[in-house]
Formats: structure tokens, C-alpha cells, sequence
């Protein structure tokens, strides 16, 4: 089965509301356009996981697991909190890939990105969350990597990126993770 309009799920590693994060997200889903559905997975209200959930999962942390489920990718966009995965996202992992045998990722190509106004943007939390997927089996794009350095007016109210360079440089990552995304899923 080939599907012309990939559904891809997104989760943003940070719940502020003005999250530098979300607007680059919503500026990779700008770039792609009608070529893929970004779904945004929300994450804010799940419990801590616990292993005793897994029994048993809350019926918040099913709808979690079952929104990733009905996606063929999967794209993290994190910041990075003290050099690595806020821990918002990782409990949003832990949940939707347990019981172990249950995950909603395994086998889902994924990509990561990330923005940050510091000098190494997110390369160690991004660094951190490759070795996460590894254990997940998530694909990963590999190249090319995303370390988005963020300045004042980055993106503008509509969503679009106002420095050429850098809309140039997500339009190729879009390109390369939708063409990665097909080719698991044709």
C-alpha cells in the first residue's frame, strides 16, 4: 500500500506557550504543506508512568499511545533542558512504549529536531534521544541532523521562517524525512 499523504505524529518537548519548539514545528509543518498531516500528540497530561500502569494503562495514557498508533512517523522536536530530554517528553515516551512489547513507536520512522539560542542549540538532547529511539526501534533519519540555532524573530506570526538559510536548510530536512517516512510505509 503506498500512501500519497503520510500521517506524522509530532511531539514537542516543551509546554510553554510561547516554546520556541512549537513555532518550529509549526514551521515544519508549513514546509511540508499538503504533502504529510502533522498531528500534534498532546503530552502535557499524562500521569508520571509507573510500571503499575502497566496492567492496567489510564485511559489518558491509551488515547496517548493510541494517537501515535494511528500515525505512520514520528518527529520529536525537544529543546533541551540541562544538556538533555525535558522530562516531559521522556515520560510521554516511557508511557506510550510500555508494557514492554507495546509500543506505539516500534518500527515508526522518526526524525528529531530541535531549537535552542544557545551555541549548541539541542545537540545533546538530541543525542540523548537517538539513544532512546535506538532501544525503541525507531528508524531515525539520520542525516541531516538538526541542530536549529535560534535567533530573535526566527519565525514569524504565520508560521513561516524568515532567514533564507534556514527555511532552505528545513525545506531539504522536510524533504529527506518525508522521503525516509515512504519508505517504510509504500
Amino acid at each position: 500500500m503506498s500512501k500519497q499523504r503520510p500521517v506524522i505524529a509530532v511531539l514537542v518537548g516543551s509546554l510553554r506557550k510561547g516554546s520556541l519548539n512549537k513555532q518550529l514545528a509549526r514551521a515544519l509543518e508549513k514546509i511540508a504543506g499538503d504533502r504529510a498531516e502533522f498531528r500534534r500528540i498532546r503530552i502535557d497530561d499524562q500521569p508520571l508512568y509507573n510500571q503499575d500502569f502497566d496492567g492496567d494503562y489510564p485511559s489518558v495514557c491509551k488515547r496517548l499511545k493510541d494517537d501515535i498508533n494511528a500515525c505512520e512517523g514520528v518527529l520529536f522536536v525537544t529543546p533541551e533542558y540541562n544538556r538533555s530530554v525535558p522530562g516531559v517528553l521522556k515520560n510521554a515516551i516511557d508511557i506510550a512504549s510500555r508494557p514492554y512489547g507495546y509500543s506505539a513507536f516500534s518500527g515508526k520512522p522518526g526524525a528529531v529536531i530541535g531549537t535552542s539560542a544557545g551555541a549548541m542549540s539541542t545537540a545533546l538532547a538530541q543525542q540523548h534521544l537517538r539513544n532512546i529511539c535506538v532501544f525503541l526501534d525507531i528508524p531515525l533519519l539520520q542525516q541531516p541532523e538538526a541542530f536549529v540555532r535560534y535567533t530573535e524573530g526566527l519565525f514569524a506570526d504565520d508560521g513561516s521562517v524568515t532567514d533564507e538559510s534556514v527555511a532552505k536548510f528545513l525545506g531539504n530536512f522536510v524533504e529527506k524525512y518525508l522521503a525516509w517516512v515512504k519508505r517504510f510505509i509504500a
